[in-house]
């Protein structure tokens, strides 16, 4: 049987469950039908501007569609942006709300959205910004407390639903139709992975049964969605992987999303009354940026968290001895660590406090450093994480040279190769190193930025670390830590350094210690590479060259 689409069933969990809570948000809440409902109108907006799916890909790195940009904080109009645009075979696609001009010109030239979503505050980098364009495309201004007016030659959202037809379209969304998450760009310039929703749903979204065989029936995956009870709180921004597919997973499983009061950031007081207040189960984290303050203010306050049953981890690591403090206040909750990527979905899990290897999940593999073939059980030499099976992206938009090079054949399986160095132990179990784009040549020697970082912010009296490289007259590349002290905390270099010398190679060792009061980590929790590079840059400071 085909694999099931976004679009059809939300329609069928809405006539299953119409009253049912599907949205909860600091403004309002919605049901399921309600949802439904604001979505097809939106939906009929793009239609009736001949927006939609035209023909077909030729290409993997091609769209057959028009595109939906949402350029939005968290928040009800991002969802239904999402489920809008699949109901008129519109792709939508993610937008970060921290690009400034050129950057956003960069990814509407890729992108080429004929349509854009997007809050008012953000109306003036719009204004500016279109006109750079080739084509001018249609804009939606959601309401905010910004007071911004709406832009000329916009359309007010509430306004443009409200005067749409309630009536379905006479469209039939396809599992084949494409959703493009646009990857942070950390690496190198944002790339649009084109999953097909269908994939998306049957692979990272979790529409599968416990064997992973996806759910293709409607009626089955109606009656498991009616029979879940699940409020799923959504911390981390939308604009990224990590929030959309926690949110959207949680809708294939008949969830109520909630979202806390902030919207730009994180503040861990409001998160955990939220939590609170809603009786959440499930609530996705990001590393340390989210696990520190949640357990700070666990320290400071007192919450009655006894219906949260899971904290979903991706996108970062959590230090052991935060994650050892979490579970000392959440005794009852398990801490799910994934790992993988725009690209490959999640590839390896694990569980508990101090597990340093993950398990894999199936389609994983781990190949050789030349890419040509899977590594054995045992063997020691450092390999490619990769993931194969049916549920893959086809490729990057507009790309054929980064489609080739990630989305590879080996033994005549299809697998993505998104990054990560990895090890396959005897016993099955992964060790992974760190993504070959952060790795530091020092000396001749690899060093994984990431290993040396997860010690560093398990050392007393720090509370976040990144790990670079600048040049060096003696090793080529010298490793720099940049190091932000948690209140009051003060430790010198020499015990920075002994912290290291404890668990790390002496290569391994930061040659200096750069202090910064600025955050090192963006809106979704992952490492601000480009932050811990100016601090460098701005060092003016003789480093005592360290003897190995």
């Amino acid at each position: 049987m085909p694999l099931l689409d976004l679009a059809t069933l939300h329609e069928a969990v809405a006539s299953a469950v119409p009253d049912r809570e599907c949205v909860v948000w600091p403004g309002g809440r919605s049901t399921w039908r309600e949802v439904g409902e604001r979505s097809g109108r939106l939906a009929r907006v793009l239609f009736e501007h001949g927006l939609g799916r035209h023909g077909r890909a030729t290409e993997p790195w091609e769209s057959p569609h028009d595109h939906l940009a949402l350029y939005l904080h968290n928040g009800p109009e991002y969802l239904e942006g999402l489920l809008g645009a699949h109901k008129a075979r519109v792709a939508p696609f993610n937008v970060n709300y921290r690009y400034v001009d050129d950057e956003l010109a960069q990814l509407f030239t890729d992108a080429r959205p004929a349509a854009i979503l997007f809050h008012a505050r953000f109306a003036a980098v719009i204004g500016r910004v279109v006109k750079r364009l080739d084509a001018a495309p249609l804009l939606l201004q959601v309401a905010d407390d910004s007071g911004e007016e709406l832009l000329p030659g916009a359309l007010g959202y509430e306004a443009a639903l409200a005067a749409a037809s309630p009536d379905p379209l006479d469209v039939r969304p396809d599992a084949g139709d494409l959703h493009i998450l646009y990857t942070g760009g950390t690496t190198g310039l944002p790339k649009g992975v084109l999953w097909r929703i269908g994939d998306l749903m049957a692979g990272p979204l979790g529409l599968a049964h416990r064997d992973g065989s996806p759910i293709t029936d409607l009626d089955e995956a109606v009656e498991r969605a009616a029979r879940g009870r699940h409020r799923v709180l959504i911390g981390p921004p939308l604009m990224h992987g990590a929030g959309t597919w926690s949110a959207l997973g949680g809708w294939c499983g008949g969830a109520c999303v909630v979202f806390p009061g902030r919207t730009d950031g994180l503040d861990a007081a409001d998160l955990l009354a939220t939590a609170e207040r809603e009786r959440v189960t499930r609530m996705p984290i990001v590393g340390d940026a989210f696990a520190r303050p949640i357990v700070e203010e666990l320290d400071r306050g007192s919450y009655d968290l006894s219906a949260l049953r899971t904290l979903l981890n991706s996108a970062a690591g959590i230090s052991p001895e935060v994650k050892r403090r979490l579970l000392g206040h959440l005794p009852d909750v398990r801490v799910h660590d994934v790992l993988g990527s725009s690209e490959s979905g999640f590839a390896v899990t694990r569980r508990g406090a101090a597990d340093r290897t993950f398990v894999p999940a199936p389609g994983t593999a781990v190949l050789s450093a030349d890419r040509r073939r899977r590594l054995a059980p045992g063997e020691e030499e450092l390999g490619w994480l990769a993931k194969g099976g049916d549920r893959l992206p086809l490729g990057y938009l507009n790309d054929p040279a980064k489609t080739a090079a990630t989305f590879i054949a080996v033994d005549g399986e299809r697998l993505v190769v998104a990054g990560d160095r990895a090890r396959l132990r005897a016993d099955g179990t992964v060790e992974v190193h760190g993504r070959e784009a952060t790795t530091i040549n020092t000396g001749g020697e690899k060093v994984f930025a990431e290993e040396v970082e997860t010690v560093l912010r398990d050392l007393p009296g720090i509370a976040d670390a990144l790990v670079v490289g600048r040049p060096s007259e003696r090793w080529g590349t010298e490793i720099v830590a940049v190091v932000r002290t948690a209140p009051g905390a003060a430790p010198t270099d020499d015990d920075l350094r002994g912290g290291c010398a404890a668990r790390l190679a002496r290569y391994k060792i930061p040659k200096a210690f750069l202090r910064t009061g600025r955050g090192l980590r963006l809106p979704n929790g992952k490492a601000d590479y480009a932050a811990a590079r100016a601090v460098v840059a701005a060092d003016t400071t003789d480093v005592a060259t360290v003897t190995e």
